[in-house]
């Protein structure tokens, strides 16, 4: 179990995170939502240890992760929201620089990257440098380099980025796969039909501040709204996108 408790960050007098307490549960997919700028971001690198926080704590199964942040990371995957990879490396001698950097055992890692390669339908690109990679490639080259010590808690920030239609398709069962099999899975994303599809919990943040943290069925009868786009859109969204839409048309037709 993930917990976060009156969890805050501040940049030089901005409020980025404020006071944000939610728990993520083994078993289920977590969806954490917000428009850009909220704070979500900012939260997930705080969890990974990435960002110190102002205040607050974090914990990881009852354990507060500065205790041992690093025995923490092994057991931690994430696949952040923009994919920073040694480029000139091909594919495969990047996984394999990744298990190396966690001390994994050579042979049966060796097979683990050569499966998620085919897996993941990179095993003929597997020489070629990451720079020839389209965006989807190389976030397939990310998730595989996150489950590839097989942890007990996976962060997801925008995991479907760049991903064809057929590969979005896989991502969306793995992510639920992952969950049933007993892992902690936090998943942040804009593609709210995606979310509303993986995740059993959803946590929504706006301009820093939990908005909602409750099962996607208990805010859709609580909110008398059918789906979750339209319960986002009221909790969320400070604008009315029909209102802007026609704004923008009239302004081009002028």
């Amino acid at each position: 179990m993930l917990e976060l408790r009156n969890v805050s960050k501040r940049f030089t007098g901005v409020i980025a995170v404020d006071q944000v307490s939610f728990t993520a549960r083994a078993g289920e997919v977590t969806g954490y939502l917000g428009p850009n700028g909220s704070g979500k971001s900012t939260t997930m690198k705080m969890i990974t240890g990435l960002l110190d926080l102002t205040s607050g704590e974090i914990l990881f199964e009852g354990a507060r992760i500065q205790n041992d942040l690093i025995a923490y990371k092994r057991r931690m995957g994430y696949v952040p929201e923009e994919p920073h990879l040694y480029s000139h490396l091909t594919g495969l001698e990047y996984l394999v620089m990744i298990g190396q950097l966690r001390n994994m055992p050579g042979k049966p890692t060796a097979d683990r990257i050569d499966g998620l390669l085919r897996l993941f339908s990179l095993h003929g690109d597997r020489h070629s440098p990451i720079s020839a990679y389209s965006k989807g490639m190389r976030q397939k080259i990310l998730l595989s380099a996150a489950l590839l010590h097989n942890p007990d808690l996976i962060l997801l920030d925008e995991p479907f980025s760049g991903l064809d239609v057929a590969s979005a398709l896989v991502m969306r069962s793995l992510i639920q796969e992952l969950a049933a099999r007993g892992k902690v899975v936090l998943f942040s994303s804009h593609e709210l039909e995606t979310v509303e599809r993986v995740c059993s919990h959803v946590v929504i943040l706006h301009r820093g501040k939990l908005v909602a943290d409750d099962s996607i069925e208990s805010l859709r009868t609580l909110m008398a709204l059918p789906k979750l786009e339209d319960i986002f859109s009221q909790l969320a969204v400070d604008t009315d996108p029909a209102a802007v839409s026609r704004e923008i048309a009239d302004l081009i037709r002028a």
